[in-house]
């Protein structure tokens, strides 16, 4: 609303800083964003590096692992599929795996309560 007012000329830039609470530098920003984009938000970027999966065989494995114990840290199952199935995975990799399985929390407290 406030680039459209200041397009217009209906208010001047000091009022619309006031007004919004914005610092000029801010408002400039914002305004280059507006005419790069169209949008006064930066879009969020990809995720740096490739989205890593695993496949079947490994995630039978963890969710063996997490059935068999579910008191196992992430750290602890990337140790273990390091040693037993040669793979090198980063912890978030098996976080994501896991909960793209069903694992959850409130689950886990389910199997660890047999």
């Amino acid at each position: 609303a406030a680039i459209h007012l200041s397009e217009r000329h209906l208010l001047s830039l000091q009022d619309i800083l006031d007004c919004c609470g914005f610092l000029e530098w801010t408002w400039y920003q914002v305004m280059k964003l507006w005419r790069e984009t169209g949008d006064v938000v930066n879009q969020p970027r990809a995720a740096r590096g490739c989205v890593c999966h695993l496949d079947h065989e490994d995630i039978d494995y963890l969710l063996q692992l997490v059935h068999d114990n579910p008191d196992y840290f992430l750290d602890e199952l990337v140790h273990l599929t390091q040693t037993n199935h040669l793979i090198s995975v980063h912890f978030t990799t098996i976080f994501n795996e896991l909960d793209r399985a069903g694992m959850s929390h409130k689950k886990l407290k389910c199997i660890a309560s047999e």
